[in-house]
């Protein structure tokens, strides 16, 4: 199934880029086609906007000569070719044809991509420095430039990943931890889509729908609307364990469609002075709302700060586009640093009066509300880096206890939420409806004991397995072994 996914997935995404090539070429099958060398050398030449020597026939000794040229062009590029040979693409074997493609598809569109974040999220980039140092003293040897390049593999994922999540932060509770099973419900497509584009989604009427509803809805807009080509079907997502690589290279494409969405400089310096009006009169609306309803009872301060939420969300939709505009800082003019600080500062006020309105809860929703807020903060963590088995296991067996102990609690306050009655002694409303609706939504969607645990299970289980293997091999290979070079080549191959 993962075979299957990532040959069609990679297939779409190569023939998106060889429409660019003269004359235009198309795969038909990747494990047939890419044996004579002559479109990986027109993949290579559209992505790198060089021209590659090659053979111009297509018996054995030049189809092979052309994939020997493309192979040589990708480690001039420092890239790390493990077990890719000349004769095992000749022979079109899957697992190493995909490799291939895989690395060629991270290198030149998820890096690429992702470089343009580094320095927003101080991720450790190769040209993110203001001053580069071309002194002998300052060139790395070859080793070394590798060895930062593995470093900011790494880093590429974690800052698309990032990229991903502030965009749908936005709206409400849609979370992504990973590019596996999160993207399964859809709604994190559909989020980005409607960060990018306002208006294009409904994401209320989507959290009622299915998720191959929703999937197939999104495939569908970002194709017709923003011209994302089709990677992945609903059936691709939907299911237990998808695959990693296809979607990090579907959701790298809705990061270029961000890239091209930046205005010129002048459109850009009137859109900011419209932001910043925007949020200086939202900042104003916001304090006059605190001091007019400092002495009103919860009900009336929450029934408030919903209706000022609304407006707010309605009304920043078209400021978006220039609000969460991710150029680095070296790139941003002084009165854009200043719109992003005023943007950070409103938002920040914003949390403060709901994380102050939600401590004035009547008990015993108060409790409730901060046991809540302590189990969705603990599922919103990064998962520990798997690729440190033993330091993931023990952090993981952390974490295992904390959920546990919490989710003691969920029977009875599950109970408690459910047998509130919310009237005082004047048969008043004591909390607004909307406000338990949504804690018993979070309750209910958010924290599933069962599949949470399972979860954090699985990952305990698979890290011990892993280091349990490693020490094996470990101990197995405990002997002169050649070079140490060819024992790591050994060790990072298995």
């Amino acid at each position: 199934q993962r075979e299957f996914t990532q040959k069609k997935t990679f297939t779409t995404w190569i023939n998106s880029v060889l429409a660019k090539h003269t004359p235009p070429s198309v795969i038909s099958d990747l494990y047939i086609d890419i044996q004579q060398g002559h479109l990986l050398l027109d993949l290579l030449e559209v992505l790198s906007g060089q021209h590659l020597p090659r053979e111009k026939g297509f018996n054995t000794f030049q189809c092979r000569s052309n994939i020997e040229n493309a192979l040589t062009f990708l480690k001039s590029r420092s890239l790390k070719l493990i077990n890719i040979h000349v004769a095992d693409i000749i022979e079109g074997k899957p697992s190493i044809v995909l490799g291939l493609i895989w690395t060629i598809i991270f290198h030149f569109h998820i890096e690429e991509l992702a470089r343009t974040l580094a320095c927003t999220y101080n991720q450790p980039s190769l040209d993110c420095s203001s001053a580069v140092d071309s002194s002998p003293k300052a060139s790395l040897s070859a080793k070394k430039s590798a060895k930062i390049k593995e470093r900011w593999k790494i880093s590429a994922t974690k800052a698309l990943l990032l990229w991903a999540k502030e965009q749908c932060s936005l709206h409400g509770s849609i979370n992504v931890t990973d590019f596996k099973s999160s993207w399964r419900s859809g709604l994190p497509f559909l989020a980005i889509i409607q960060t990018l584009r306002p208006g294009l989604v409904d994401l209320e009427k989507a959290k009622s729908r299915s998720n191959k509803e929703n999937l197939k809805e999104a495939f569908r807009i970002a194709e017709l609307e923003l011209n994302i080509p089709r990677l992945l079907e609903p059936e691709d997502v939907d299911i237990m364990n998808p695959d990693e690589k296809s979607i990090m290279t579907y959701v790298a494409q809705f990061l270029q469609y961000s890239r091209s969405l930046r205005e010129s400089e002048g459109d850009m310096q009137e859109k900011v002075r419209e932001a910043m009006s925007w949020l200086a009169a939202q900042e104003k609306k916001l304090a006059k709302l605190l001091i007019d309803t400092e002495n009103e009872t919860y009900y009336q301060k929450y029934k408030e700060m919903m209706s000022f939420m609304e407006a707010f969300n309605q009304e920043k939709k078209p400021f978006l586009p220039v609000l969460l505009s991710k150029r680095s800082e070296a790139e941003l003019s002084e009165s854009h640093q200043q719109m992003r600080e005023e943007w950070d500062k409103l938002i920040s006020q914003i949390n403060e009066w709901k994380a102050k309105l939600d401590q004035m809860l009547p008990s015993p929703l108060d409790g409730i509300e901060a046991w809540l807020q302590e189990v969705e903060h603990l599922q919103a963590e990064d998962l520990p880096d798997l690729q440190d088995p033993f330091k993931a296991m023990f952090v993981f067996r952390e974490v295992i206890v904390i959920f546990k102990g919490l989710m003691n609690c969920f029977d009875s306050h599950l109970d408690t939420l459910q047998s509130f009655k919310n009237e005082d002694e004047k048969n008043m409303p004591l909390v607004l409806p909307e406000k338990l609706e949504e804690m018993k939504r979070r309750l209910f969607s958010n924290i599933c004991f069962t599949n949470s645990n399972t979860f954090l299970e699985y990952h305990y289980g698979l890290c011990s397995a892993i280091a349990n293997e490693v020490m094996l091999k470990l101990n197995i290979w405990d002997m002169k072994y050649g070079t140490k070079e060819s024992v790591e080549s050994l060790l990072e191959n298995w």
